[in-house]
This record gives C-alpha cells, sequence and structure tokens, in this order.
C-alpha cells in the first residue's frame, strides 16, 4: 500500500470522525459517521483485507447506517440550540485538550519506531481460506 494513500485515508477518517461529534445536526453527524466507515473499509481493502474491507462497507454502512438513519427520521431530531456563555468550561476544555496533546506529544517522541516488512502467506484473509476454516476446522463450533 502506498504511504501517500495511507495518509489520505487516515486523514479523511479522522476529519470525518472529528464531524461526527463537533456537527450538531443528526443528519450530519450521521453522514460523517457514514464517511468515517467507509474510509476505514477502504483502509482494509487497501491492507489487503478484502473480506473485513467489504463486510466493513455492506454490513456498517449499508445496514446499520440505514437503520440509524430510520430511527433519527422516526424520532424527528432537531439539531440542539447552541448555549450561550459558559467561557469557564471552554477555557478549562481548552486547558485539558492542550495537555493532554503535549502529553501525547511526549510519549510519541520517546518511542522508537521502526519499519519491519511483515510478509503474509499467500491467500491469507481470502473469502477461500475463511470459508475453509469455518467449515473446516470450526465447523461444529459454526453450526452451533
Amino acid at each position: 500500500m502506498p504511504v501517500g494513500l495511507f495518509i489520505f485515508l487516515a486523514v479523511v477518517s479522522i476529519i470525518s470522525s472529528l464531524g461526527v461529534v463537533v456537527q450538531k445536526n443528526p443528519i450530519h453527524c450521521l453522514l460523517a459517521l457514514i464517511l468515517t466507515l467507509i474510509a476505514i473499509g477502504a483502509l482494509f481493502i487497501a491492507l489487503d483485507a478484502v473480506t473485513v474491507g467489504f463486510l466493513q462497507i455492506i454490513v456498517y454502512v449499508g445496514a446499520i447506517m440505514v437503520l440509524f438513519l430510520f430511527v433519527i427520521w422516526l424520532l424527528n431530531l432537531q439539531a440542539e440550540p447552541v448555549p450561550v456563555g459558559h467561557l469557564g468550561l471552554k477555557f478549562f476544555a481548552t486547558i485539558a485538550v492542550a495537555a493532554m496533546a503535549a502529553e501525547l506529544f511526549v510519549f510519541l517522541s520517546k518511542t522508537k519506531t521502526a519499519l519491519v516488512a511483515v510478509t503474509v502467506a499467500v491467500g491469507y484473509g481470502s473469502i477461500d481460506s475463511l470459508a475453509q476454516t469455518l467449515f473446516g476446522q470450526y465447523l461444529m463450533a459454526f453450526e452451533t
């Protein structure tokens, strides 16, 4: 997987996950969550975990997010009004976020990272190997 593609998908998933938390309209939050899950599924596919990537996209984006959308429509949720004031709360929250970011920076600066090439057997994680394992070795556990 090219590093540029990984960085692009990682940035898209981080920005869209921030959009889930920051936005006030529940429909916009849901759409940002859908974009996050699609980006994570694309990351799985790019990392040669095609089965997990497609299951991520089909099950979570295709089924569960549609269920969430119907629940939002059924409950008729609206955007919450923005509270006015609370300057002290915003100040202490900003200080807490800055302290956590500084702690993360210190932690990551002290770690030593090395790029290690991992070799995986051909066909590992494919539908065929999953089916052979599930319906062969673990058939009794799968049936019960």
